[in-house]
């Protein structure tokens, strides 16, 4: 198992990876809109943070070496499920591949976030 680890996306806010690397699988933790230089929470719509998020994300999935493309399965947090629609539309420009996906409301997120997401990706050999 690698631990993948970028500065070009915030650093964990617990005692965790920023993603792990298994048998070609990368899994990333869930990832919300903070600033990776500043650790700060970016935005107050749905969009804005749902931006930084996908950001995020393809820093760490980069630094893992593969790709949103590579995506097999995805895990969406929203703390408010009117949000669906407006989050789609930000998610879809970056999983163009459309992977399988589960997209959840639930009560609150880590820094009073509005969206959380987190990959399960293919690491081209």
């Amino acid at each position: 198992m690698n631990t993948i680890h970028t500065d070009k996306a915030p650093a964990a806010v617990g005692p965790y990876a920023q993603a792990v690397a298994v048998n070609g699988l990368v899994y990333t933790s869930g990832q919300i809109a903070l600033d990776p230089a500043t650790g700060e929470l970016v935005g107050d719509t749905i969009e804005v943070q749902a931006e930084q998020v996908m950001k995020n994300l393809v820093a760490v999935l980069e630094a893992a070496g593969t790709r949103p493309e590579n995506a097999g399965k995805t895990l969406c947090f929203l703390t408010d499920m009117n949000d669906f629609a407006a989050f789609n539309a930000v998610y879809a420009r970056y999983f163009t591949q459309r992977p399988a996906r589960s997209c959840v409301g639930v009560q609150s997120l880590p820094k009073g976030a509005m969206c959380e997401v987190e990959v399960i990706a293919a690491v081209p050999a």
